[in-house]
């Protein structure tokens, strides 16, 4: 018998149990959560659903809310399909709300299942009592509250197509007397879901392909959105002549077999991605709703975008297309003619080769000598992981080190907080990533800032047996934000923390573990974790004044970065100073010298 049909066919005591029913026909095959009263019907019904295995679903127990958030985002967006978090009223709900942030913001379809005190107790300040149709509103996408047995099925039902149709968060808010009630007898059926294409009129794609043939001089900057259209740009971009730049999120979606590729811009970014939006007379804007407005140029501009509502909110856009972009893209090309003047992609692609030897591949040689560099970490790193491997990074310079190091191929993927930027993202979201795929590498890309905010689901990997592998980089500091101090001219300040050695608490936790102080260790160290079968962790200890250059350095950053070492100097001494910059002038040099 098919596991929908069993679930249906078996006597069902309650509502909660009907509810698992639902999330089971739809798919689901675990929830994250951390159990509590108010939560206790639903996970009770888990229990008797009998696990994944028997055709049910099973509970993942995390050690903090959070963690089950981030954890369920990075299931639904390697697999592309609906995850559930769960928390208890209250602090367990308040808890999940970061991660829901991220999952919102990332379009990742999450249901969030809030349990809520006592339906008779709401309004009364009850113990643990919130608010949660109202806390949710901001990161969600649906936000209801259960108040009737027929009437939560319809809502979970709701919720669950709103999380798949609009690639966000449905938060369902359902109190405990609610869950416990005797089952109804109607469930509403799922159904095949198939999602559609949306393709412009033939008079826009005139319209674009015209544009396109008048300019002389077109650049294409890629988002997230070219999933799935990688063929298509790179076409286009033969055809047209025209450097690609991508963002953070469309780095693994466009950058690989693209002879094209000028980089990234933003504050994370490297190449001549910026430098080739500059100096075209067309920017095309494919798939993104990048949110920094100051590295995008004041020149003609199209942009294509399904989401309708994120055209033309971060710079003006001269055509505005609600459309897939694939879709487009094949629609349009048998309009748009070769371009034989070749002469502005490939000075742009000289330069960004120099960069990327020059300046990106700066210290990712002759490591020996001195600390640690995280270039070099992270381009090891890159050398040894699998092809098909899953990265999640930490924000801050981890997702430097990630944007800069790690090569995208088609098979891997690199998911991380690049919209919501909150910390303590990587190690939570491998978890999610790794139950989701067991037979994939799963590696977090952790900063010790990171990792320590959110420490306690190491036990949570140990729990669950789990191969992923964690890769520690200690500088002890807050390193995008001292950054940040510098180029404004402060003095760095309250980024710091006593050094700790992770990889004995990762050891006591039962993780197998070492720790990297030289760089002639961290190859051996590399390649045991990854063919460890169970969690393992590598800590790298590396050089904390290893600061990274955005693509484009403004003058007053260098008058900032050198400000900042003058205080250093007279209130720290010239030996701290000097030492900051011997780690970052040599690439500060070479960025003015390419920009």
């Amino acid at each position: 018998m098919h596991p929908v049909e069993r679930q249906r066919k078996r006597v069902i005591m309650n509502l909660a149990e009907q509810i698992v029913a639902q999330l089971v026909e739809a798919g689901v095959t675990r929830i994250y959560g951390v159990v509590g009263d108010s939560l206790n019907p639903i996970v009770d019904a888990v229990r008797a659903s009998g696990g994944s295995k028997n055709g049910g679903i099973d509970w993942i127990h995390v050690r903090h809310e959070e963690a089950a958030a981030f954890a369920a985002s990075a299931e639904a967006q390697v697999t592309g399909k609906l995850a559930v978090c769960a928390g208890s009223c209250g602090p367990g709900n308040t808890h999940l709300i970061n991660g829901l942030y991220d999952a919102n913001r990332s379009h990742a379809p999450v249901l969030a299942i809030a349990s809520h005190i006592p339906s008779g107790q709401i309004g009364s300040g009850y113990f643990q009592e919130t608010h949660p149709e109202r806390i949710f509103e901001d990161c969600s996408v649906y936000n209801e509250m259960a108040v009737s047995g027929h009437q939560t099925l319809r809502i979970i039902n709701s919720g669950m197509r709103h999380a798949i149709a609009r690639r966000g968060v449905a938060v369902v808010s359902i109190p405990g007397d609610i869950a416990i009630q005797d089952a109804v007898d109607h469930m509403p059926a799922w159904g095949d879901y198939r999602p559609g294409t949306i393709v412009p009129d033939e008079t826009t794609v005139r319209d674009l392909a015209d544009r396109i043939n008048a300019a002389k001089k077109i650049s294409i900057f890629a988002g997230a959105g070219v999933a799935g259209a990688h063929d298509e740009v790179v076409q286009l971009a033969d055809r047209v002549a025209a450097p690609v730049g991508h963002t953070m999120r469309g780095k693994e979606y466009i950058q690989y077999d693209n002879p094209f590729d000028v980089g990234m811009t933003g504050l994370l970014g490297y190449g001549e991605a910026a430098e080739g939006m500059k100096d075209s007379d067309l920017m095309l804007l494919l798939g993104t709703d990048f949110p920094y407005d100051q590295f995008l140029p004041n020149v003609q501009t199209v942009q294509i975008d399904r989401a309708g509502e994120v055209l033309g909110r971060r710079t003006n856009v001269d055509l505005l297309i609600e459309a897939d972009v694939a879709a487009t893209l094949k629609a349009v090309l048998p309009l748009v003619q070769r371009k034989s003047d070749r002469s502005f992609l490939e000075k742009l692609l000289k330069k960004n080769e120099k960069i990327m030897t020059k300046v990106v591949g700066a210290y990712t040689h002759n490591p020996t000598k001195g600390k640690i560099h995280p270039e070099y970490a992270a381009s090891v790193l890159d050398e040894l992981a699998s092809d098909d491997a899953i990265f999640t990074a930490d924000t801050g310079m981890c997702n430097v080190w990630t944007a800069r190091y790690i090569t995208p191929n088609g098979k891997r993927r690199l998911l991380g907080s690049f919209l919501h930027g909150s910390m303590a993202n990587a190690m939570p979201m491998a978890l999610g990533a790794q139950i989701a795929e067991p037979n994939r590498q799963v590696i977090s890309v952790s900063g010790d800032g990171g990792l320590s905010m959110m420490l306690g689901d190491i036990l949570t990997a140990v729990m669950y047996d789990l191969p992923l592998t964690i890769v520690v980089f200690n500088n002890s500091t807050l390193g995008m934000v001292k950054l940040e101090q510098l180029v404004q001219g402060f003095e760095d300040f309250g980024v710091d923390v006593p050094l700790v050695n992770y990889a004995d608490i990762a050891t006591a936790a039962g993780f197998q573990a070492q720790r990297v102080e030289k760089a002639e260790d961290l190859e051996g160290a590399l390649r045991t974790a990854l063919a460890h079968r169970g969690p393992s962790l590598v800590e790298i200890i590396t050089d904390p004044n290893a600061l990274s250059m955005p693509p484009e350095v403004e003058a007053k950053q260098i008058v900032g970065f050198a400000t900042s070492l003058s205080k250093i100097a007279l209130n720290r001494g010239a030996a701290e100073a000097v030492a900051m910059a011997r780690s970052n002038l040599r690439n500060m040099s070479a960025w003015r010298q390419f920009s």
